[in-house]
Parts: C-alpha cells; sequence; structure tokens
C-alpha cells in the first residue's frame, strides 16, 4: 500500500565497490558452471553491504538465477533459530514449489525442521547425531535444487546469528561439493568483539580455500562526493563534501542521515545516537509512536501484529507508516507482510531511547497481542517470540511457561543450543515465581531427559532438577561439554541435601560422560559412584541405564569378565524395566565383550541382532553404534575384508540420513581395515574426510595417527610427526585409552627408528608396554612389537644401539608371549615377530622365516608379507644358492611395495637385488653367483666401511689404517654417495643390513 512512497536519502547511483562487486559476480559465473561458492561479506554498521548484495542480486536475476534471502533475526537479546535458512527456503517454495516438494520427498519430517509448511515435525528422540542429520538433509536440499539452475542464497546480519544457524552455515560452508548454488553471508563486523560467538566461526571459514572473504572499506572522499551528488542530483557544495566526510568518517549510511538532517535544516548533533534519531525526530508523533513499537517488536514486525499492538484507527496507522517510510526510516518487507527499519542502528537507538516502563509495556502489549491470536506470527517462530516478549515485559509468572515451551520447540528442531539459553533463562526466573504457579508445571510437558531415563512418576511438579537435567542434556548436544558439566555439578549440590538416589545416579551417569569428554579424566570414579547409587534399589531404567553406561565404559577400557558381567546385569535391568533401547545398548555391549572374550561367533550374531533391531525401532544413534563396534570386532579378528563391507554400508546409512558424526567413527574404522588391506590411498582419503567433517575428537584423532602410519611407511617421517602431535591434541592425556596409545607408540617408534633414534625406540616400547596387555588390543600390540622387534634385528651390530639391547628383546619377547593370538592374521604376526626377534639375537634364520612366509599364505595383508617375503630371501641369498627362489620372492615383495608406496622398503628390496645382481622385473638364469663387488667400493673404502660401523671417528679410522684424517674424511664421503645414504648411522645400518661387513681390524 505504500509502494508509491519516495524514497530521497539513498543515492540512485551505486558508489564505488567494483571489485567487490566483480568478486560476487564472478562467483555467480562459476556457480553457472557447476562450481558450488561460498562468500563472507564483511564491514561495519551503515558500510553499504545491502547495497552491494542489492546491486548483485539485480545482476544475478538478470542473469536467471532464483534468488532466495533470508536473515537473521533478533528479539530482544535472543537469536531466532535458522531465522535465515527458514526464510531463504521459504522464498524458494514460493519460487520453485513442484522442485523443493521433489528435492525434500521422503524427508518432510526432518526439514519441517527449517520449514514448518512442510508438515508436522512429530517427536523423536534426541541424540548427538540429531543436528548432523537435520543439516545434512539440507546441504542435499540446497544441491538438488540447484543441479539444473543457479540458485543465489543471501543470508544477512551473521552477527544476530543464533548458534545453530551459525552451526550450520559451518557445515553448509565444508561440506558443499556440488550445484550451481551461491552462498553469501553477511555481518557487521564492528559488533564482532574478542568474545563475540561469531569469531571463532569466521575463523574456521578463513582456513576454508573454499569460502572466499569480501571486506568493505569506507568510502573516500571522493566516493563520499559521488554519493552526495546522487543524493542531491546536484552538484554538493565543496564545504558540504568536506563537513560530511569529516562528520561521516566515509560511513555511507552516516553520509545519507547527516545530509538528509542538513538538508531539512536540523543541526548536526555531537553524538551518533543523537544522529540517528534526529530524522525520527522530525516525523508527526503518531509515527514517532509506530517506529518505537516497531522498534521493540523485533528486526522485523508483521502488519496484523503491528496493529494489534499500536491500537490506532487503520487509516491512523498506514498514515504513520507512510510518514516513516516516506522518511526512509521504514522499509516494507519483500513480501508486503511486515515491517522493518531501513537500517538496524536507527532501530536499535529508537529502542535505547525507550524508557525502561515504556519497553516493559510494549513487550506486554506484544505478548498480549500473540496470545490472543497466535496466528499474527508464523507458526516457528511463535513461541520464542512469545517467550521473548513476556521476558522482556518483567513477567515471571507469564514468562516461565513461555520460555518452557519455546524450549520444548528449539529441542524438537534440534536447535540444542537455543534450548539451553531458553533453559537457563528459565532457571534465572524460578525463583521469581510463586510455588503455586511452579506446582502447576509438569516434567512431561517440558522435560526430556528424566523421563528417558524413568525418573517419575510425572505427575509430580517440575523441578529445579527437571531443568538442570535438561540443560545438562542440551549442552552435551549442541557440544558445550564444559557447561553441560557446570549444570551436573550444581546438581549434584543439591542432591547431597536430597535422598534420591536414583537422580544421584542418572546425574553421576552424565558426570562420567562429561569428565571424558572434556578430557577431565576417564568416568569411572563417577561411574563407581551410580553404581554405589542404585545398589540394593528395586529394579529401574536409571539401574539399567547406569550399568550400561559401565559396560561400555569397560568394553573400550577394561574388557574382561567384569565388563561382560556388568552388561550381562544392564540387559536384565533394561528388559525387567522394559526399557528395549537401552536393552539393546547394553545387548551390543555384550557382543562385542563376548567376540573379546573369545566367544567369537556368539559375539557376532549378538550384535548382528542389535543392528537388525535397532534399525527395525528406528533408533539410528544405535544402529550406527553397532557398525561401528561390528566393523571393530571383525577389523579386531583379522577379517579387515568383512569389516570393510559392513562400514562401508554403514557409511551409506550415515550418509542418507545425515549422522555426520557416525559417519567419522565408521571412516576411522574403515581407515584400519583399509590400511591392513594394502589399500593405503583410499586409506588416506578417508582419514582426511574424517579430519575435515567430524567434530568428535576421538576420531578425528584414530585418524591422525592412521596418516602417521600411512606417512612413515612410504619415508616422510616428518609428516607422521605432524601428524602424531594433531592426533595427541584430539585425544588429550587423561583418558589414556588402549585403542590409541599403542598405535601412536607404533608410529613414534617407526619415526625414531628412521630418525636412527634407536634408544627413543626401546623407551617408547617400554612405555607403552602396560597398554600393550589389556584384553582385546591385540590388534594394535602385534605391528608395534613386529616395528620394535625389526628395528632391534636391523640395529645388530651397531656399537651404538648395544646397550640396552638385552633388556629391549627380552620385553619385546614377554609381551609376545602374553599377547592374544586369536586368528590367523595374528598368528603369522606371533611367528613374524619371532623370527625378528631371532635375527636380532643371531642372524637369520631361513627356517623360521619360511614358516613366516607360509604362515601369512593367501591373508590380505600385503605389507607384512613383503616384508616377510624380503626377509627370507635375504636370508636365502644369505646361505648360497636357490636364487631362483630368492628372486621370486624378491620381485613380489618388491612390486607390493610400489603398489603400496613403501619407499623404505623398496629401496632395501632394491638395494637387496642390486648387491645379488638379481632382475626384479625378469627372472634370469641360473648360473654360478657373480662376485660381489660391494657397490663399487675400494678395497680401501671396504675397511673404512668397516670401522665406520664399528662407530669409530674420522681420526680413529686414520690412525688404524695410518692415513690423515682428511683422507679418512674423503673415504667416508665417498662411502656415503656409493650407498646413497646421508650419515654414518645410515651406511652402518644399510651395511649391516647387506651384508658387507668384514670382521673388523683388532687395534
Amino acid at each position: 500500500m505504500l509502494d508509491d512512497v519516495e524514497t530521497r536519502s539513498v543515492s540512485p547511483v551505486f558508489v564505488g565497490r567494483a571489485v567487490e562487486l566483480t568478486a560476487l559476480t564472478e562467483a555467480l559465473a562459476a556457480a553457472a558452471a557447476g562450481e558450488p561458492q561460498a562468500l563472507i561479506v564483511g564491514g561495519e554498521a551503515g558500510v553499504g553491504k545491502t547495497r552491494l548484495v542489492e546491486e548483485f542480486l539485480d545482476a544475478a536475476r538478470a542473469a536467471d538465477a532464483v534468488v532466495a534471502v533470508g536473515g537473521c533475526v533478533e528479539i530482544g537479546a535472543d537469536g531466532l533459530p535458522f531465522a535465515p535458512f527458514s526464510t531463504a527456503l521459504r522464498a524458494l517454495r514460493r519460487a520453485l514449489p513442484g522442485e523443493l516438494a521433489a528435492a525434500a520427498a521422503g524427508q518432510e519430517p526432518e526439514l519441517a525442521r527449517l520449514l514448518p509448511e512442510f508438515g508436522d515435525v512429530g517427536h523423536a528422540p534426541s541424540h548427538e547425531d540429531s543436528t548432523a542429520r537435520l543439516f545434512e538433509l539440507t546441504v542435499r536440499l540446497l544441491e538438488r535444487l540447484a543441479a539444473e539452475r543457479t540458485v543465489v542464497l543471501v543470508l544477512e546480519d551473521l552477527h544476530w546469528a543464533d548458534a545453530s544457524t551459525r552451526h550450520l552455515l559451518s557445515y553448509l560452508f565444508r561440506t558443499l561439493s556440488r550445484g550451481r548454488l551461491v552462498v553469501v553471508a553477511t555481518y557487521r563486523s564492528d559488533d564482532i568483539h574478542r568474545r563475540h560467538p561469531l569469531r571463532p566461526l569466521l575463523a574456521e571459514l578463513d582456513r576454508l580455500r573454499t569460502v572466499r572473504r569480501v571486506e568493505l572499506p569506507r568510502f573516500t572522499r571522493a566516493e563520499v562526493h559521488r554519493q552526495l551528488t546522487g543524493i542531491l542530483a546536484a552538484e554538493p557544495e565543496p564545504a558540504t563534501v568536506e563537513a560530511v566526510y569529516a562528520r561521516s568518517d566515509g560511513n555511507a549510511f552516516f553520509v545519507e542521515e547527516l545530509i538528509t538532517s542538513h538538508s531539512c535544516g536540523c543541526e548536526l548533533s555531537e553524538s551518533l545516537r543523537d544522529v540517528l534519531l534526529v530524522r525520527v525526530e522530525t516525523l508527526p508523533e503518531t509515527a514517532q509512536r509506530v517506529a518505537r513499537i516497531v522498534a521493540e517488536g523485533g528486526s522485523t514486525v508483521e502488519y496484523d501484529l503491528l496493529a494489534a499492538v499500536a491500537r490506532l484507527p487503520e487509516d491512523d496507522l498506514i498514515e504513520a507508516l507512510r510518514a516513516a517510510v516516506g522518511a526512509n526510516i521504514l522499509l516494507a518487507t519483500p513480501d508486503g507482510d511486515g515491517y522493518r527499519f531501513r537500517h538496524s542502528l536507527v532501530r536499535e537507538a529508537v529502542s535505547d531511547d525507550l524508557l525502561p516502563g515504556e519497553r516493559s509495556r510494549l513487550n506486554r502489549r506484544y505478548a498480549e497481542a500473540l496470545e490472543a491470536e497466535p496466528g499474527l506470527v508464523r507458526a516457528d517462530e511463535r513461541a520464542t517470540r512469545l517467550a521473548s516478549y513476556w521476558y522482556h515485559a518483567h513477567d515471571a509468572v507469564k514468562a516461565l511457561p513461555a520460555v518452557l515451551r519455546a524450549s520444548v520447540d528449539a529441542r524438537k528442531r534440534y536447535a540444542y543450543a537455543e534450548q539451553l539459553q531458553l533453559l537457563e533463562r528459565a532457571m534465572e526466573l524460578w525463583d521469581e515465581v510463586p510455588d503455586e504457579v511452579r506446582h502447576t508445571l509438569r516434567p512431561l510437558d517440558y522435560a526430556e531427559a528424566y523421563p528417558s531415563c524413568g525418573c517419575e512418576p510425572h505427575c509430580t511438579p517440575l523441578s529445579h532438577l527437571d531443568l538442570l537435567a535438561e540443560a545438562a542434556v542440551a549442552a552435551r548436544l549442541c557440544g558445550e561439554r564444559e557447561r553441560a558439566l557446570k549444570f551436573v555439578k550444581m546438581a549434584l549440590r543439591m542432591l547431597e541435601e536430597d535422598a534420591d538416589a536414583l537422580r544421584a545416579a542418572w546425574f553421576w551417569a552424565e558426570r562420567s560422560r562429561m569428565v571424558s569428554s572434556v578430557g577431565r579424566g576417564n568416568g569411572w570414579a563417577e561411574i563407581a559412584k551410580a553404581q554405589e547409587l542404585v545398589r540394593g534399589l528395586p529394579p529401574s531404567p536409571v539401574h539399567a541405564y547406569v550399568l550400561a553406561i559401565a559396560a561400555g565404559w569397560g568394553m573400550v577400557r577394561r574388557p574382561g569378565p567384569e565388563s561382560l558381567e556388568t552388561a550381562e546385569r544392564a540387559v536384565e535391568y533394561a528388559r525387567l524395566v522394559g526399557d528395549e533401547p537401552i536393552a539393546l545398548k547394553a545387548r551390543l555391549t555384550r557382543g562385542s565383550l563376548l567376540v573379546a572374550a573369545g566367544d567369537v561367533e556368539t559375539g557376532l550374531a549378538e550384535m548382528r541382532e542389535v543392528l537388525d533391531r535397532s534399525a527395525a525401532a528406528g533408533l539410528m544413534a544405535e544402529v550406527m553404534r553397532a557398525r561401528v563396534n561390528l566393523g571393530s570386532c571383525l577389523e579386531d579378528l583379522g577379517r579387515s575384508q568383512d569389516s570393510v563391507e559392513v562400514c562401508e554400508a554403514g557409511i551409506a546409512v550415515a550418509v542418507a540420513h545425515g549422522l555426520r558424526d557416525s559417519e567419522g567413527w565408521i571412516r576411522a574404522n574403515l581407515v584400519d581395515s583399509l590400511v591392513t588391506l594394502g589399500e593405503w590411498k583410499a586409506a588416506r582419503d578417508h582419514a582426511r574426510s574424517v579430519w575435515r567433517s567430524t567434530q568428535s575428537a576421538k576420531p578425528r584423532g584414530a585418524a591422525a595417527l592412521r596418516l602417521a602410519q600411512v606417512a612413515v611407511l612410504r619415508g616422510d617421517p616428518a609428516a607422521a610427526r605432524e601428524h602424531v602431535a594433531a592426533a595427541r591434541e584430539c585425544l588429550g592425556r587423561k583418558d589414556p585409552m588402549a585403542q590409541y596409545t599403542l598405535p601412536m607408540a607404533e608410529v613414534e617408534v617407526l619415526v625414531a627408528v628412521a630418525e636412527g633414534r634407536t634408544a627413543d625406540a626401546r623407551a617408547v616400547l617400554a612405555g607403552a608396554a602396560d597398554d600393550a596387555l589389556v584384553t582385546g588390543k591385540h590388534r594394535y600390540v602385534w605391528p608395534l612389537l613386529l616395528a620394535a622387534a625389526a628395528a632391534e634385528a636391523d640395529a645388530l651390530g651397531l656399537p651404538a644401539a648395544e646397550e640396552g639391547r638385552a633388556g629391549a628383546l627380552e620385553r619385546i619377547a614377554l609381551l609376545a608371549r602374553r599377547v592374544a593370538a586369536p586368528a590367523p592374521l595374528w598368528q603369522a604376526y606371533s611367528l613374524h615377530v619371532a623370527a625378528e626377534l631371532a635375527r636380532a639375537r643371531k642372524g637369520d634364520d631361513t627356517g623360521r622365516w619360511a614358516e613366516v612366509v607360509a604362515a601369512y599364505g593367501t591373508l590380505a595383508a600385503p605389507y607384512p608379507v613383503a616384508r616377510a617375503r624380503h626377509r627370507l630371501a635375504d636370508a636365502l641369498l644369505a646361505e648360497g644358492g636357490r636364487r631362483e627362489e630368492a628372486g621370486e620372492l624378491l620381485r613380489a615383495a618388491h612390486a607390493a611395495a610400489v603398489r603400496l608406496g613403501a619407499r623404505p622398503l623398496r629401496e632395501e628390496l632394491e638395494l637387496l637385488a642390486a648387491r645379488a645382481r638379481l632382475s626384479l622385473t625378469a627372472p634370469v638364469p641360473a648360473g654360478p653367483e657373480p662376485a660381489d663387488e660391494g657397490f663399487g667400493l675400494t678395497p680401501r673404502e671396504q675397511d673404512v666401511l668397516n670401522l665406520v660401523a664399528a662407530g669409530r671417528t674420522n681420526r680413529q679410522i686414520a690412525e688404524e689404517l695410518f692415513i690423515s684424517p682428511k683422507t679418512a674424511s674423503v673415504h667416508v664421503s665417498n662411502i656415503l654417495a656409493k650407498l646413497g645414504v646421508a650419515t654414518r648411522g645410515e651406511a652402518a645400518a644399510l651395511a649391516h643390513r647387506l651384508r658387507l661387513l668384514e670382521p673388523v681390524p683388532q687395534p
């Protein structure tokens, strides 16, 4: 109705911003070619972000792109969950109704959490993967919409974004990989103080090469001159330009405000706030009143809601709006249903200018109008806005239930960060509300945490403990584990005076999870306290929950009879009280423990049944946990190919349901199996995917460890050290778990050996000895023992390695005797370690190495098989004869090393083949063994090499061989060059392995 109102203070000329607009239009062109684009546009308030985006959107529409704009909504101090995405999806629904429906087909109940028009959300239990699933579905929805057409998605005012919006935007920018999509997000840079929640997101996005930052500077004096010329439609006076430029400091919005104030004869005020208010104060009184009402209603106020609050005759309201729009203070929203301030700075100034009582009264009127007629605002905003209005009306009796209802709404939308904020507000209001009002509130209506664990009856009034339980779960689900721990501690302090053992046990179990998550310990003391509290009480879901947590703790840290018994009891209690989800959780743990105990087929059958029943019941969190544990157990059993199949199927399910965190855990297990199978490139790709896209620290740490392992086996110890450091940072130091400490020790041993630090390698093994004896961790122990034993064998004869050798060999042998080998693969590893120990003590034994090669047989473990063949070939050549058999072994091992990219092993094989004059590409006819020329070493160099290997210095070599130290140095340099090594230690080690040494001359 106000389309004909003239805008007088905005320049019709688009000033400057050529570089920034070019960046946006280039992104549009790239997206049209099929490469999705992500941009962040920042600048201080009033610098011209909105005008730049409007110019870009005009260009996008001219190029036939579909445009959707959504803005973050500020309601008081609160952000509305997912507001910009909801608004943008609503715009896409209007523009592409059929296409959006097709893209969302089958996932409407989940996507309704963002866009209620998709249907009812329904109720789904909260778990860690809920939010990730919603985020993944949103990204895939946008990719499908942008598959055949260019879509431009603009998300404005990120400085007001709620946590859920920030997380979704981060996820979108990190995972967007296809489609003709441009995502542009804007924010006000001067609002981003040191502790602003947007700052970490901006830092994260800066590290993404796929995200481009566009920062808008203030106008120069020349640009201000052009802006004033456009506004005034005439050349401005030089004095005016100077005055406005000095006062505005190049801020485009201030330029408009100042020149308008000057044009209407208003004196320039001394404060920015006065400058912002001066044009509002020139409005008619009714228009000023309407502006104040709009300022307190939020970022945007619907016309019908405004009419209900203003209580003006419709003609008067329209006239007031016409005046405010005509003065370029208010703007109509694109859909024509509401009004907002043209610039948020003016809204803030008007709101701040309200008297405290005036602000409370306006919020009360908003709340009363919305309660009387809920349809005045959209359903997805109603609960949050009503809670905000009542809260800012300072009416605790009305605000508390409204805030609680809004928290339930946020929980249903997986907006756990916003749920947490609302629950904290509810706790703030709690003591201000009379008991008779609080007693009308029921846990069944507002709480989910306790019912899921059986703290009943629901007919009791809602308590402060209920709120703390809800807040703890919400904080855990949104990643705020420190805050979750704080709420749990508060509850436990309250329970010191309340003899409610079940509630206390529930909180102690939660505390165990949080303590482990934040790296404050392993959580066992808290579990023990929870078990003590429920001991002797009648069966309840809390019993089952506590026992299931305890059994799960034992499964990964202390697998054995005690943990198995705990899992059995958890299953029994869960069945007694009819809690199927906890029963399945405990049964899965029991299956894993049965496998570790040696009852393999029973355990695997149990785990597969849990997987099937969880899938049938729609318990996706337990489905994913079953996939993770089953894949891990199969790898424990040396069934790597079976593990790969389970993991790949699990990844497909996780991707289909948007369960990114579960996907990370499964991929981490998949990486283990791929490393065993020799698929190192695929393993590295999956590990990098886990590192990039998974939030949980432990799968990221496991992925980093496998990247380290592959790096060192491929001959890059420096990269391996970096990956180990990253893994250690992820995993922390207060909750060491053998499944992580043992692979870390293996890599550190390999790196130390590669760098000639034998003593350090021994120290690493000694430090890992206790973890090596943990039941069920044999799959991590055998590779570590093999690395340590091979290191001792390769150092045989090196004087520098003699000290401590006997103790190191005894430690390896002792551990090898005590570690289980429950499958053919690990039995082969056991023989392999024994053969390396024998080589370390007395040299190669052909019979032993033949037994090792036979034990590996057709097992799919190409790297240890190649190493065993190498050693057997070396032993055969040392015996003399059997050259053809040795050649076949070398060729097979070399082909495997080349395929794997295992450069150190490949080079050793090539050196051995060269010394033996054997071809690595084709067999050679049998014949007499040629004389070994020792890699071209002269007799004098051979003598020098013997002394180098004995640890002699250049001066000592010179004295023994009656030559000058300078000549000895030249000989050493020649030896290093001929052997292709960099250090004397490497030369000595290589000479020992290739048997280039003669008896050392005795002094």
